[in-house]
């Protein structure tokens, strides 16, 4: 914190001390020293309930002072007085790095065991799924939604389509690393609203959701062209791109004809985070045997 904002701080913390002392001191004198009828402050309920323009309790009073002197205690003892640390060297991040070194002090050893199996073997272990249960509902909900059946632009894990491949390595890397999906738009090179619009068809035809007439059927010299780099002359995709099967009904964006016009013209960005320095290692495996287990095999 700059030297102007220390001495601010302190400045105003100190003042609205001093300005609290004497609030509450100064409450303390007010009042009537011999009550009488004339001391009623004015207000009147029911007829007859009348306030008196009496002092606050001394034990009230009290209760501010202590709430006063815990404050100063309390600045003294941990940061919170511009620039000073506290008596007790206390820190958030402190804290926090005392505890993450206790629970890997606990948890490390058990996430080891299970990280040492056979990664078909640890996919079917109970205790190995409630453990990595517990790590998707940690990390993977937000995008992925507390049932792994994703949403628009989130991959369904529950069902037998993997973008990027189903084995060990595949998933672990994922989740490690994250990934970045690139579809670069067409729509341009395509050449016009027209085009675009049978390439539309073209795509879902692949996958039996349009009748490919003529018009449609021309469109798969351009998809050779442009398309099958990536995701394969015959449309299956391939998994070393990330590049969806066009074949199955699995579509990540939608499959109506406007939604593949707007992935065809605009292209698609997807993004999954890395999760590497968050997991490490074992619980990577873990949370990787328990997302395959979720598939439909």
């Amino acid at each position: 914190m700059p030297a102007f904002w220390h001495w601010f701080v302190v400045g105003l913390t100190v003042l609205f001390i001093i300005w609290c002392v004497w609030l509450v001191s100064w409450s303390a004198k007010q009042g009537p020293k011999n009550v009488g009828d004339e001391d009623l402050v004015g207000h009147k309920w029911d007829g007859d309930l009348e306030e008196w323009n009496n002092p606050a309790p001394k034990w009230w009073l009290y209760l501010y002072f202590i709430t006063i002197i815990w404050g100063i205690g309390f600045l003294i003892a941990y940061p919170g007085f511009g620039n000073f640390k506290g008596a007790l060297g206390w820190s958030s991040a402190g804290q926090y790095e005392a505890e993450m070194a206790a629970a890997a002090a606990t948890y490390e050893p058990i996430y080891e065991e299970f990280a040492a199996m056979d990664f078909e073997a640890l996919s079917q272990d109970p205790e190995a799924n409630a453990l990595g249960r517990s790590l998707y509902a940690s990390y993977c909900t937000t995008c992925h939604g507390s049932d792994a059946r994703g949403a628009t632009g989130y991959p369904n894990l529950t069902d037998s389509d993997w973008q990027w491949g189903s084995s060990e390595q595949a998933i672990t890397s994922t989740i490690l690393n994250g990934r970045t999906a690139v579809m670069t738009p067409w729509g341009q090179i395509l050449g016009s609203d027209e085009a675009v619009t049978n390439m539309a068809k073209y795509v879902r035809s692949l996958s039996g959701l349009e009748d490919a007439d003529e018009t449609i059927q021309a469109m798969q010299q351009q998809f050779t062209m442009f398309c099958s780099a990536c995701h394969m002359p015959d449309g299956t995709g391939n998994q070393m791109l990330g590049a969806p099967n066009l074949t199955d009904d699995v579509w990540l964006y939608g499959s109506s004809i406007e939604t593949i016009r707007t992935t065809i013209n605009e292209g698609r960005n997807g993004q999954m985070p890395a999760h590497g320095n968050l997991l490490g290692e074992n619980r990577t495996k873990i949370l990787a045997a328990y997302v395959y287990s979720l598939a439909e095999k």
